[in-house]
């Protein structure tokens, strides 16, 4: 008997599905501007929202939404003015964030479940009202990043460049950065604040392996993100084990089999004997009489 057939699962894999795909397609302009752990950060800032919302007894999600929302404009107006460097922004969201997370949460009545629930997911317990929410904002997440993907890729690869040629510079990083807010707190009810970085990282690291082109990466990261998706959840199915976990192990041993294979076949390529290049024919001098 097929554990599929319950609604949970399906649910639960609809919004891996989802989540799998979304997040590469963001992650590789995260990996391009060298921010692949902004991810964690702003999902601790999204903890404080899911503390707030357990306080004050309203959604957590809502609240994780805006408080990721505001944790990663705040972070990026900083890091544009230049006031602090990226690294320190970084760690200002990661301790900041879970400080007061951890802080919000043992104020209100919650017991540490429903904590653990955010901290490491809980996607077999989404509801179809957490499904659709997550298919809106990932339908939303991915027309932004596929419709704008040359203006993003310009502001991501020379930001400077980008800013003489008269692209909107701030608009497209603050999108980037709402964006990175919106899916993170999607990701969240999946694979966990503390596992969010590895679905929007790994599959791009992955791809990066064997494609050179921008949008070839790009596509390759989208596929190998839906593949730990949904293998993900079958193997959570059969072994019994977290989904969200086994998400990420997924994602990860696919980047270890993909470039080990990558490492073995430029191997064999350069051992292979290259053929010896044609000779250049001699040229013909006709005399004529």
């Amino acid at each position: 008997m097929s554990l599929f057939q319950y609604e949970y699962m399906q649910l639960a894999l609809v919004s891996a599905l989802i989540i799998g795909l979304t997040a590469p397609a963001l992650g590789i302009y995260l990996v391009q501007r060298r921010l692949a752990l902004i991810g964690d950060g702003i999902g601790h800032v999204a903890l404080t929202g899911v503390g707030a919302g357990l306080l004050f007894q309203t959604s957590p999600v809502i609240m994780a939404v805006i408080a990721a929302t505001i944790g990663a404009v705040v972070i990026e107006l900083i890091r544009e003015r230049g006031r602090t460097s990226g690294d320190l922004a970084l760690a200002l969201l990661f301790y900041g964030g879970i400080a007061g997370g951890v802080v919000l949460v043992g104020l209100s009545d919650s017991t540490s479940s429903n904590l653990n629930a955010y901290l490491f997911g809980a996607l077999s317990t989404a509801s179809r009202a957490d499904v659709a929410t997550i298919a809106v904002l990932g339908a939303a997440v991915l027309i932004a990043m596929l419709g704008l993907r040359p203006a993003l890729f310009a502001v991501c690869h020379d930001e400077e460049y980008a800013r003489v040629s008269g692209l909107p510079v701030r608009a497209l990083n603050l999108l980037l950065a709402v964006t990175t807010a919106i899916t993170v707190t999607i990701a969240m009810r999946a694979v966990g604040v503390l596992l969010i970085s590895a679905l929007m990282v790994v599959p791009v690291a992955t791809a990066q392996q064997v494609t050179r082109g921008f949008r070839s990466t790009m596509a390759a990261a989208m596929a190998l993100g839906l593949f730990a998706g949904g293998a993900g959840i079958w193997m959570a199915a059969l072994a019994d084990t977290a989904p969200g976990a086994s998400v990420v192990v997924l994602a990860i041993a696919s980047f270890v089999v993909v470039t080990l294979l990558a490492a073995a076949w430029r191997r064999v390529r350069r051992a292979r004997p290259q053929p010896a290049p044609a000779p250049e024919p001699h040229e013909v001098v006709l005399g004529g009489s």
